[in-house]
């Protein structure tokens, strides 16, 4: 099993930046892939980026590239997003997830955290 906790969300003023943070527990492997989504209101979710923990490249989804970054530090098993030039359009709930090896769903949810950019 593994355990996700985000932090980070709040309120934003529209250009500004924010950092989440994923903090993962439990057994977690080096090839598990690692990512973020994000739920606004009335929409599904999506995906907004993702990092392989064993050096694997990342991707981003396309409204967010050249503003967003993901990274990880493996020592804390935690997977940060940094978001910049943030949008009114960003408002979302961000949820990280796991990916084990060899496997096509994200299993593993964390419980989400709001984010609310304001202009």
């Amino acid at each position: 099993q593994v355990q996700l906790v985000e932090s980070g969300g709040g309120l934003v003023q529209a250009g500004g930046s924010a950092r989440l943070s994923c903090a993962a527990s439990g057994r977690t492997f080096s090839t598990s892939r690692m990512g973020w989504f994000r739920q606004a209101p009335g929409k599904e979710r999506e995906f907004v980026a993702s990092i392989g923990l064993s050096g694997g490249g990342t991707s981003y989804a396309d409204s967010v590239k050249g503003r967003f970054t993901i990274s990880s530090d493996n020592a804390k098993s935690t997977v940060y997003l940094q978001m910049n030039s943030l949008k009114p359009e960003d408002t979302a709930v961000y949820y990280c997830a796991v990916r084990e090896p060899l496997q096509v769903m994200y299993k593993y949810w964390g419980q989400g955290t709001r984010v609310t950019v304001f202009s």
